[in-house]
């Protein structure tokens, strides 16, 4: 009839719902070897063949925000929620909680407190668990775990979310082989036994239709059990054989999309679909019923999507899944009368299975259409912003090498393009085709829907940007032309090491496209450190032993950087050895003698560098892979070697000492070593070295005390070097005085770190100050780098060391 009741909600077909993700659940920790020996209850039910079994791919970011976020409301998340992930508001889309608790729905909540700030006052009871602390293995599911039996036990409740966090905490810190998996994965299938065999006694004693959904945040595979609902969500793509009851298997190869876990779920608890969803409705979680309800179903969710697309298409009677959507339907009707008139024959059967598929055609395609305009972006104005962004980034490019050099400058020259023919051309350009795209764009842009005046200024901004780029690169190049034979201009050629230095900064940077680079990314900067010692080495051999012919400055140089030579009338390339034993070389004094012994230091300064962080990476293994496997550190973390840990503790903070404090003040070298000998006494009062006269752990404490002593020397010194730069840029341009005011602010901060360096970890500041100081005085001075070399060079041994650590 011309009435319908087609699109009222239908009764729900689950009372109580448990939703359980456990991140960083992979496939082969239930399917492969690990699910027998660690999962065996979770195996056992996929192999008995006692459930439906779905493969579920997510759809990307795969971030726990944006996730939750597409498994709530079937909607697609922007990439601007990977940004938003790291302080979630409040989710304002219409979602299955918000639906269920408008419905009167009880909903209790333990563990991740992502979900807490996306559905704020939507849970009556609910425990968050912050994800941030990674070390944290063990309280951070613990504190979901011991709320589980209490909650099991009542029956006040209708929807249990548990947010599981503890896998993944292994798996970021010590890598999907560490020993540490096998009993978490335990712990999890003992969880995921205790919810199954309560639901299904709920189901045998009280006829309570249940289900458990176990889901981590990427891929899924979806179990349905006989009796009660078991839902298991994984990582990873497998295989398995699912089955539609006990007695009777069928394998189930369809690809499913994780949005469709929100309709599925919203049509098993009676509540609408969420407004916003664009996902399919999982037909056998909830066909189990007659061909009129599963007609009903799928009908629910036909007329969701239609209405989503009718409010996002201007034209969307011409969309091949809406013209799908009421052939169905219209189908669906002649069926309808068919059933009511009581034929009951084979030909109705048939004809319902024809309709459930075209409906089921319909659903996809229109899930595929309002995925693309979901999908699509403000391509105009995103590629204005673009070309903005990169404008400014070139010309900052341009002018960094004048911003390093002596005198500092940084200069924009716009005067000359504002009033440039080219200035005057480009907007006139740009304005046509700012009116083009804006004419005839399909659906307004933000840039176009931006008023004139505004988007004029944008465009003139555009061209002033570009008239000062090609006005700075003309410069360039007339500067180049004027004076070709200018040492300055000679000198400025692009040795190996600017070549190696700009390609691995930007090789690194592309690196952080693949996410195995960023799991491993200690292996790039290791990588990197290692080929510029190797260079500076070749560098240094170069400066010291091919000085060329007739470069009357590269000749002084090395004559001011490490030995005195005399002067020589032949033009030939001089050995300095050589030189050393000639007349001239035996009438070198103390200091030059000095001198010619710093070649020697210099020359072997970047292969001590590499000895020292070979060693250094030994002391602890990082990244996804290795983590696992045992390390120096390890060993001296061992209550068994405390005696060598604090002997190493001692040894490092002394070298920490006599590196940093030579240009220190008197008082401020007090301050450092009692500031030492504090840390060592914190680290002694709780318990992770000894004192020689220490007798066990009785004098163990908390160490606030002695900690707030270095804290106290810490501001003391920093205080001082403060006073003392204030002083030479106020009463008296003192350089010495500056000196040391920078000095001990810098000691300062060193006493910060080694306070708050792990004791087998200090080494690493040790041979971080060593390899500073040796840097410094052996290869940057001796071969006069400049600001952006030193800054660079900075940069990756730093990156290096953090990762030491």
């Amino acid at each position: 009839g011309m009435v319908s009741n087609w699109t009222k909600i239908p009764p729900p077909l689950f009372r109580k719902v448990v939703i359980v993700l456990i991140d960083a659940l992979r496939d082969d920790f239930v399917f492969g070897s690990k699910g027998k020996q660690f999962m065996p209850y979770t195996t056992q039910v996929v192999e008995k063949g006692t459930s439906y079994s779905f493969i579920a791919e997510a759809k990307p970011p795969t971030v726990t925000m944006p996730r939750i976020k597409a498994l709530m409301t079937g909607s697609i998340p922007g990439f601007i929620d990977v940004v938003v992930n790291l302080n979630s508001p409040a989710l304002l889309d219409d979602n299955l909680i918000w639906q269920a608790k408008t419905a009167g729905k009880r909903i209790i909540f333990y563990g991740d407190d992502t979900w807490v700030k996306l559905f704020p006052k939507h849970f009556v009871e609910y425990d968050g668990t912050t994800s941030f602390f990674v070390s944290d293995f063990t309280e951070v599911d613990d504190n979901v775990t011991r709320h589980l039996d209490r909650v099991l036990r009542r029956e006040d409740w209708d929807l249990l979310i548990l947010h599981y966090l503890g896998l993944d905490h292994i798996g970021h810190m010590t890598g999907p082989n560490s020993p540490l998996v096998g009993p978490k994965l335990r712990e999890m299938d003992n969880i995921l036994k205790k919810i199954h065999v309560s639901l299904l006694s709920k189901v045998i004693q009280l006829s309570l239709g249940s289900v458990c959904v176990s889901c981590g945040l990427t891929l899924k595979c979806l179990l349905v059990l006989g009796g009660g609902f078991f839902i298991l969500r994984l990582k990873g793509v497998f295989s398995s054989l699912p089955c539609r009851a006990i007695s009777q298997c069928s394998i189930f190869k369809d690809l499913v999309v994780d949005l469709n876990l929100a309709s599925t779920l919203a049509i098993g608890l009676g509540l609408p679909i969420s407004r916003n969803s664009v996902g399919n409705l999982i037909l056998p979680v909830v066909g189990g019923g007659t061909m009129r309800e599963q007609l009903r179903f799928v009908h629910l969710n036909g007329f969701q999507l239609s209405r989503l697309l009718q409010e996002n298409t201007p034209a969307y009677e011409k969309d091949p899944g809406y013209e799908h959507f009421k052939i169905a339907e219209k189908s669906h009707g002649n069926w309808i009368k068919l059933y009511l008139e009581g034929n009951n024959s084979e030909i109705l059967l048939n004809l319902g299975k024809k309709v459930l598929k075209q409906y089921l055609d319909a659903l996809k395609a229109l899930s595929s259409s309002l995925s693309k305009q979901v999908a699509q972006y403000d391509m105009y104005s995103m590629m204005v912003g673009t070309v903005i962004i990169m404008e400014v980034l070139l010309l900052l490019l341009l002018s960094v090498p004048k911003a390093l050099s002596k005198r500092a400058e940084f200069e924009v020259p716009l005067s000359p393009p504002l009033f440039s023919l080219l200035f005057y051309l480009m907007c006139l350009m740009l304005c046509a085709v700012h009116v083009i795209v804006c004419t005839s764009a399909e659906s307004l842009c933000y840039f176009c829907s931006m008023s004139w005046l505004t988007a004029v200024g944008v465009i003139m901004l555009i061209s002033a940007l570009m008239c000062g780029i090609l006005s700075a690169i003309a410069k360039i190049f007339e500067n180049s032309r004027l004076s070709p034979k200018s040492p300055v201009v000679s000198g400025s050629s692009w040795s190996e090491i600017d070549v190696l230095i700009l390609a691995g900064t930007i090789g690194h940077v592309l690196s952080l496209g693949a996410s195995s680079f960023i799991e491993e990314e200690h292996q790039t900067w290791y990588f990197l450190i290692n080929t510029l010692c190797l260079v500076l080495c070749q560098e240094l051999c170069r400066n010291n032993f091919l000085p060329k012919e007739c470069d009357l400055q590269h000749s002084t140089n090395v004559k001011q950087n490490f030995e005195s030579i005399g002067e020589t009338s032949e033009c030939k390339n001089i050995d300095i050895p050589a030189a050393s034993n000639s007349k001239l070389g035996k009438a070198t004094s103390s200091s030059e003698f000095i001198k010619g012994s710093d070649k020697w230091i210099s020359l072997a300064t970047p292969w001590i560098i590499l000895i020292c962080c070979r060693l250094l990476r030994s002391l602890n293994q990082t990244g996804v892979q290795w983590a696992h496997r045992p390390d120096f550190g390890h060993w001296l973390t061992s209550s068994e070697h405390k005696s060598e840990l604090s002997f190493l503790a001692a040894v490092s903070l002394l070298m920490i000492f006599f590196l940093v404090q030579r240009r220190c003040s008197l008082v401020s070298k007090i301050a450092m070593a009692l500031g030492l000998l504090g840390i060592y006494s914190y680290r002694a009062a709780i318990g992770n070295v000894i004192f020689p006269w220490q007798r066990g752990d009785k004098d163990i404490s908390k160490g606030i005390t002695e900690a707030r002593f270095v804290y106290v020397f810490v501001l003391g010194i920093v205080f001082t070097g403060t006073k003392d730069l204030l002083k030479s840029q106020v009463i008296s341009a003192d350089s010495s005085t500056k000196s040391t005011g920078l000095w001990e602010v810098y000691s300062g901060l060193v006493l910060l770190a080694a306070l708050l360096f792990r004791p087998h970890n200090l080494p690493v500041l040790v041979f971080c100050l060593l390899i500073q100081t040796m840097m410094t005085k052996y290869v940057w001075i001796p071969l006069k780098f400049d600001a952006a070399q030193i800054t660079i060079m900075h940069y990756w041994f730093g990156q290096a060391f953090f990762y030491f650590q």
